[in-house]
């Protein structure tokens, strides 16, 4: 019989998993993600057109830091992620704000193998984390419907991304734990766009997300993808 691939890296899991509850501290180890989350919002709504009426689906979702905006700007969202205690911490989350959100603890690959499809799929700071790229990849298309437009955000592998994702955010600044991030699991942005091709999606739009080190101020830089970048895609008709 021919063993089902994973996506799931349980070393991962387990690490996510111990800083669940830090999930909603915009002061805590997840500070990083509550910093760019304005900028990945605004920019998905932008190139997603609205939002209304339509399903989305937040791979990864952790403790829903993207699920819940995006359900408040009227998507039918559903979240997933392989923690189950990711799933816990987002569903009383969305309870106590009084948004809609379908949070289910499953994976990409499962969910997909139901059936299932998406107008949108947003896979955000999640696949340097997998422990298969190309199956990921798979089954995020795998899930958006025909005409459906998909989102990635992630890190790029350069020796800029190891000085400040790692070095500078991990150990000198210790806005993340030590040992979050693996350099060598960074995706170049010709890695992920060549597994994206290879699954049939055209890619519209990639953008960097740059901080200044004298104000710690984020903004979207189109020129500069050397640290961490967003991609856009659509899969054809």
């Amino acid at each position: 019989m021919k063993e089902q691939r994973t996506t799931v890296d349980d070393a991962e899991i387990d690490r996510f998993t111990r800083m669940a509850d830090e999930w909603w501290n915009p002061h805590g180890k997840f500070k990083p993600l509550h910093d760019i989350n304005p900028l990945r919002v605004s920019w998905i709504e932008q190139l997603a057109g609205p939002l209304a009426g339509k399903t989305l689906l937040d791979i990864g979702c952790g403790g829903g830091l993207i699920s819940e905006p995006m359900a408040a700007l009227d998507a039918t969202v559903t979240g997933i992620d392989a923690g189950e205690k990711n799933i816990k911490v987002a569903t009383l989350h969305a309870e106590k704000s009084g948004v809609k959100v379908d949070y289910r603890c499953t994976t990409a690959e499962d969910l997909a193998a139901t059936g299932a499809q998406f107008d949108v799929v947003v896979a955000l700071e999640i696949i340097e984390h997998v422990a298969d790229v190309a199956e990921f990849v798979k089954a995020s298309v795998a899930l958006l419907k025909p005409g459906g437009k998909i989102f990635y955000s992630t890190l790029n592998r350069t020796p800029k991304s190891y000085a400040l994702a790692i070095l500078g955010a991990e150990y000198i600044l210790r806005w993340l734990p030590i040992g979050t991030h693996t350099w060598k699991k960074f995706l170049k942005p010709s890695e992920l766009c060549a597994e994206l091709r290879k699954n049939g999606i055209e890619i519209t739009e990639m953008t960097g997300m740059v901080m200044n080190p004298l104000t710690f101020k984020w903004r979207l830089d189109e020129h500069d993808l050397s640290v961490n970048y967003l991609v856009a895609g659509v899969k054809p008709i």
